[in-house]
């Protein structure tokens, strides 16, 4: 995270910042077709009333379990994946509203680096080509000029000259994740989407890659939406955390408000799973019971609450709103206070 100046808190200059993405009511259902003449018979509640706001230069970390929603977050504010309704802000203009030629100029300042790297990259191209395509889709600079930006891009992530002429696969899983950020650094953009960019390296690694994604953003003043379930890369990374639970933000406050004192349920019992990095010291492990709910029926009221050891009738009729218990600490729970 950047060091204040003049000895000021860091995370007060975030806050002064401008907004550089706002997500509004975001949805994204996916139809279920079935039957003799494959109609659409239901719908997967992947993303569901969605909001949230990324300020300059932060890093926002998004965490929950499997299949919660949170990758399909990433994609849709891309608009890599239609999003069914809500909006997307960012430098002043809805990404959903916008034309196939102002889409296309738009996506030169959001890049996204993929959990999967082998996969993002095509093996039959050597990596520098992979990393120039960009450039050429969008029209940027002669042959000389992008082999430059392409060396540039190597060496801003700890890669030689020589590495882009190799193909994808002589190259190790940390090595590929490089390239992909490389490769998103390479339009010079303002925003990037990171999805699960460490899950599949080594712990090691994963180190090395986070330090990276740290100084390159101090470097060139990025904005990262951090897509994870590992709890200790996000706080490692993160400036603020949202919690996410069946498609909806259960949980947002900054990484220290909310790993010194978690208040929803949900996220308690993330918490209590974090292993201790002293092991004189104990946690004690909350154990949720019963299985994550569907997306294609999800229970009425709170999403949570079946599972919830707090949960009382109007748990189970009423949804409860996204609301402010402490100064910058939103959770969604009707009995917030509780917890405080």
């Amino acid at each position: 995270m950047k060091s204040g100046k003049n000895g000021n808190n860091p995370m007060a200059e975030k806050s002064a910042l401008k907004d550089m993405v706002i997500v509004k009511n975001l949805v994204k259902y996916y139809p279920v077709f079935g039957g003799v003449f494959r109609r659409e018979v239901d719908q997967v509640q992947a993303v569901d009333d969605v909001s949230f706001i990324i300020k300059e230069g932060e890093t926002l970390g998004l965490v929950g379990e499997s299949g919660c929603g949170k990758t399909t977050v990433g994609h849709t504010m891309l608009k890599l994946r239609e999003p069914t309704s809500g909006s997307v802000v960012f430098d002043n203009k809805d990404i959903f509203q916008l034309n196939d030629d102002e889409l296309k100029e738009t996506r030169r300042k959001m890049q996204i680096v993929f959990q999967d790297p082998y996969a993002s990259l095509d093996p039959r191209l050597p990596i520098g080509e992979s990393i120039a395509e960009g450039l050429k889709i969008h029209n940027i600079g002669n042959k000389i000029e992008r082999v430059d930006v392409v060396l540039k891009a190597l060496k801003n992530v700890g890669l030689e000259d020589y590495h882009a002429h190799r193909y994808p696969h002589e190259f190790s899983g940390g090595q590929r994740q490089r390239i992909g950020i490389a490769r998103a650094l390479a339009l010079d953009p303002k925003f990037i989407v990171l999805d699960e960019p460490v899950s599949a390296l080594d712990v090691s690694i994963q180190a090395q890659v986070l330090n990276i994604l740290k100084d390159l953003q101090n470097e060139f003043g990025l904005t990262y939406l951090f897509v994870a379930h590992n709890l200790a890369v996000v706080e490692h990374i993160s400036d603020r955390v949202a919690v996410m639970y069946l498609g909806k933000i259960v949980e947002l406050a900054s990484r220290d408000s909310l790993f010194e004192k978690p208040l929803h349920p949900y996220t308690v019992a993330l918490m209590s799973a974090v292993p201790l990095p002293d092991p004189t010291k104990k946690r004690e492990r909350i154990i949720l019971e019963g299985d994550v709910p569907s997306p294609l029926n999800p229970p009425f009221g709170c999403r949570f609450h079946p599972r919830c050891p707090y949960a009382e009738n109007i748990c189970g009729r009423e949804e409860p709103e996204l609301r402010e218990i402490e100064p910058g600490h939103t959770i969604a729970c009707h009995f917030g206070e509780k917890f405080t």
